[in-house]
């Protein structure tokens, strides 16, 4: 199916069990939610749905064998390949050993519970920070991800 236009997918993580309110509203008009993992039980995905399709790997705290959980996730959306995992399996994610096992245009993390948008190589590494229970001093946050004609855009938004 062809699309044209803007490509706008929700980026979100570590949620542990929390869906904030806030994530609605910050992931309105989503066509397609990727989860980074630490999900925190089913009823967080169900929740999602509401707004839009989910697509989720499990993390370091998401007990194993969850048929809804992936280790990673990789999509194609108009040309751009988003690849999605926790993180955890390289130790501290950087986006330097994340670029060193993963191929893709956009890669999503999640993990550290840092925001993070940054550029290697030609290619954008994203940890939209975490959604849930708030940790180390940090704003609970979500993103978005735009993809247009070979323009990727992110926004981080603040859901505290």
């Amino acid at each position: 199916m062809a699309h044209s236009g803007a490509r706008v997918l929700g980026l979100i993580s570590d949620t542990h069990g929390l869906l904030r309110p806030r994530v609605y509203e910050a992931l309105s008009g989503v066509e397609l939610i990727l989860h980074a993992g630490d999900v925190g039980g089913q009823e967080i995905l169900t929740e999602l749905r509401l707004i839009a399709p989910v697509k989720a790997v499990f993390g370091n705290t998401d007990p194993p064998g969850d048929p809804e959980l992936a280790r990673e996730i990789l999509v194609e959306i108009g040309g751009t390949r988003v690849h999605v995992s926790h993180g955890h399996e390289v130790g501290s994610p950087t986006p330097a050993a994340l670029a060193a096992l993963y191929d893709a245009d956009v890669v999503v993390y999640g993990h550290t519970h840092r925001q993070l948008v940054t550029e290697l190589d030609g290619r954008l590494f994203v940890n939209p920070g975490a959604a849930g229970p708030k940790r180390f001093n940090l704003k609970p946050s979500v993103a978005k991800l735009t993809l247009e004609m070979g323009n990727t855009r992110v926004e981080i938004i603040d859901i505290s």
